[in-house]
């Protein structure tokens, strides 16, 4: 029972683990498309500062950053504070409900 339990918490730290790992893939990946887009924009408005700031605040040029910036927040909000709220051990609950279910529907 201990081992079954142990191996239980391992299996939980890696699930655990390849989330985190996701998220910061995501951010790494959000960086560097977001800065290249930026960079793509700009570039034709560098003769003067006042058009190079324009263009960076244009909504044409933040729009892909703001959107995924959006959907990056509910990555963040699924890994960092949902299981805080719905308790790190739910998934494991919540397949044993329907394990059980399974096993009652087949008596």
């Amino acid at each position: 029972m201990k081992n079954q339990e142990s191996h239980l918490k391992l299996q939980r730290a890696k699930r655990k683990l390849e989330r985190l790992k996701g998220f910061y893939r995501h951010l790494m990946i959000f960086t560097i498309i977001n800065l290249v887009i930026i960079w793509l924009r700009v570039n034709d408005n560098l003769d003067s500062w006042d058009s190079f700031i324009t263009e960076l605040w244009s909504l044409h040029t933040l729009s892909t950053f703001i959107v995924w910036g959006a959907i990056l927040c509910v990555h963040a909000f699924s890994v960092f504070l949902l299981p805080n709220l719905l308790g790190y051990d739910w998934e494991e609950r919540k397949i044993e409900q329907f394990m059980q279910e399974e096993l009652n529907k087949n008596k």
